[in-house]
């Protein structure tokens, strides 16, 4: 939300952001219930010309420009070794912390979460599933498709039961300055509604 306040590109709303995390960190409970419950976070920024994803692992981060084609993102890091910008130290606290030996190629995601990133595409998960969805309509993807698959609940997408979907939005960014930029958020946490 301080990246839309502040910024007037989806760069410079990843440098608020980041900047953000460097003085202040990141946590809290991610539940309203008493159970504890943290995880990092990942980010679609995005303006009428460009387009990043963010992804976080406590004070680090890494972020990869998008050059075309359908990205996506969820409750995992899926950014690997396309990195455009990144944490200063992002490497060297992995080399400290064991995780990497400086040799092989960074990989960020194998590197900084548990998640096994060799089957992240071919798992049966949200972001998988996430992913096919949005390949199936590459190249031709609307508003409406774009609520289909936020509406999805055999993907995962729309989640229900224990952790539920929050909320959901769909934003329409032409590249035409004269054009108007629309947005769709759900008025209700379940998009199906």
């Amino acid at each position: 939300r301080l990246g839309l306040e502040r910024a007037d590109t989806a760069e410079k709303a990843l440098n608020v952001i980041v900047d953000l995390l460097e003085k202040y960190g990141q946590g809290g409970n991610c539940m309203e219930s008493h159970m504890v419950f943290t995880y990092h976070n990942s980010f679609l920024i995005a303006d009428r010309k460009e387009a990043w994803v963010l992804e976080t692992s406590g004070k680090y981060w890494a972020a990869e420009k998008v050059e075309g084609g359908v990205r996506n993102i969820s409750n995992q890091l899926s950014i690997t070794t396309k990195i455009d910008r990144e944490h200063p130290q992002l490497k060297e606290y992995a080399k400290s912390k064991g995780w990497w030996d400086g040799e092989k190629e960074f990989d960020f995601a194998a590197t900084y979460s548990y998640v096994n990133t060799a089957r992240m595409t071919t798992s049966r998960g949200r972001y998988c599933e996430g992913y096919k969805l949005l390949n199936k309509h590459k190249g031709s993807i609307t508003s409406e498709i774009m609520m289909e698959i936020l509406r999805d609940k055999e993907s995962g997408i729309n989640m229900e039961g224990g952790f539920m979907t929050t909320g959901s939005m769909v934003s329409v960014l032409p590249q035409q300055p004269h054009l108007p930029c629309i947005h769709f958020f759900t008025g209700t946490p379940d998009p199906a509604r």
